[in-house]
């Protein structure tokens, strides 16, 4: 029964790696792998053959032989069922996370809050507007997300670079800036979060300990990029706006909402901070004080009551995408079940881990690979695994090892465009080439994953 969970998780898995080929939303997969997984375990369990792990180690079992861990078979189901609850609801938490920060962006767009953007960008140098929306890239997706930042970016650049063939260019490298971004604050990327709710790291920890990594890991590939032949010369065939065709075409309440949406999620750390209190609560606050003032500013000067409805929360909750929540729910499910499932004393991840640190007793360089195979397999399970093969009681919130793991899983998902959520989405909306991206864009990604993890195991000896 054992076997046939893992082979339940590693078949839902390629699946779900293959979804383009097979034209399958990866959803579907993720959502019937998790059901399966916890179907199978649940089976096995019952049947006496498996014995399943809490999230506090003790060990429940119904088998005859038992032995020490003999328990009656109300105690068992108990245990079993505690489980499964610890796990929905570790992952509830996620959820409940990025639904809220998704619907005030969604809320920030609708008020055309992005647009206030386009006014910080006026330059026809091809040098000189890589870095700046590289940084703004690096920036945002700390706040935002590395996901929304590259969509808003890449709307962004349809406007100031109309040449297709010149702008994919520059959005191939917005990519690498939003995963580095992304990868030194706890809201900016799924995997961070992750990390930051299972209180594997803190938001101080990891600001001080992979700000720098994470800047090296940007500016490097950007470095070199800005002496390739595409970044060259000026822009020719874009017009020029006015600040007046600026202003006309944002709303009375888009500079507002965009510094009130983006303020209030800053506050999520901080929140945590004072409060103590877990960050999906900080999120529910927030997200609460944004839809209040959303109900009553006025975006448009004859605002009327017909017109509320085109900037209302709940437009923007109908414009989340709810299929990246179930994915997440799905996927999240399945490694928690890996995660349940026994074997011998311990949780399957965790023997796993044991087994690797055994054949590879350098931790860092386990991580470093787990970064080129973020580039592969989507990071979220990836780093929920990790998370179940690594004992909290030997690595503790702000240990090194939980630092590199969100910075490789965070970044080296950019060395292919399949890699990351913001690669995907930029590869969805301007129809990027998997092997245009791997030949031209892959190595500055690879050159940029590399100084960042150097520079991180530089700190780690020295200080």
């Amino acid at each position: 029964m054992l076997s046939a969970v893992i082979a339940c998780f590693i078949i839902g898995y390629v699946v779900i790696v293959f979804e383009h080929p097979l034209r399958l939303d990866k959803t579907v997969p993720a959502l019937l792998m998790g059901a399966i997984c916890w179907a199978l375990l649940s089976l096995g369990f019952n049947s006496g053959v498996l014995d399943v792990v809490d999230g506090h180690e003790h060990l429940f079992s119904l088998a005859d032989h038992a032995g020490d861990h003999a328990m009656s078979h109300e105690e068992a189901e108990e245990g079993f069922m505690a489980a499964l609850l610890h796990h929905l609801g570790k992952t509830a938490e996620i959820l409940i996370f990025l639904i809220g920060a998704m619907t005030i962006v969604e809320i920030v767009d609708l008020h055309r809050g992005f647009d206030i953007l386009k006014g910080w960008v006026r330059t026809r140098n091809k040098k000189r507007l890589l870095w700046i929306v590289g940084i703004l890239g690096f920036i945002l997706s700390a706040i935002i997300d590395n996901l929304t930042a590259t969509i808003v970016l890449v709307t962004l650049l349809r406007k100031l670079v109309p040449d297709r063939d010149q702008r994919i260019w520059y959005i191939a490298m917005i990519v690498i800036a939003a995963n580095a971004g992304g990868a030194w604050s706890p809201i900016g990327d799924v995997t961070t979060t992750m990390l930051w709710i299972g209180k594997r790291v803190s938001t101080a920890g990891l600001m001080e300990y992979l700000i720098l990594p994470s800047i090296v890991c940007f500016a490097v590939p950007f470095f070199v990029a800005s002496f390739l032949k595409p970044f060259q010369g000026e822009l020719m065939g874009v017009p020029v706006v006015s600040k007046e065709e600026l202003k006309a075409e944002r709303l009375l309440s888009s500079k507002t909402m965009l510094f009130l949406g983006l303020g209030m999620i800053v506050f999520v750390p901080i929140f945590k901070t004072i409060t103590h209190l877990p960050p999906y609560i900080g999120m529910m606050l927030s997200l609460g004080v944004v839809w209040l003032v959303s109900e009553y500013i006025h975006p448009e000067e004859d605002f009327t009551e017909e017109r509320k409805e085109a900037y209302s929360a709940h437009k923007a909750l109908s414009r989340i995408e709810m299929s990246s929540i179930l994915f997440f729910l799905g996927i999240l499910m399945a490694v928690a079940a890996l995660e349940t499932v026994a074997v011998g004393e311990v949780g399957a991840l965790r023997a796993v881990a044991e087994a690797l640190q055994s054949v590879i007793p350098d931790q860092n360089i386990v991580v470093f690979i787990l970064g080129f195979l973020s580039a592969i397999i989507d990071n979220v399970p990836l780093v929920a695994a990790s998370m179940g093969m690594y004992d909290m009681a030997k690595y503790a919130i702000d240990d090194t090892l939980w630092h590199f793991i969100a910075y490789s899983a965070g970044t080296g998902g950019s060395m292919l465009i399949i890699g990351s959520a913001a690669g995907v989405a930029a590869m969805g909306m301007e129809r990027i080439d998997f092997i245009w991206y791997f030949k031209k864009i892959s190595w500055l990604a690879f050159i940029g994953f590399a100084a960042g993890a150097a520079v991180f195991m530089a700190i780690e000896t020295l200080f």
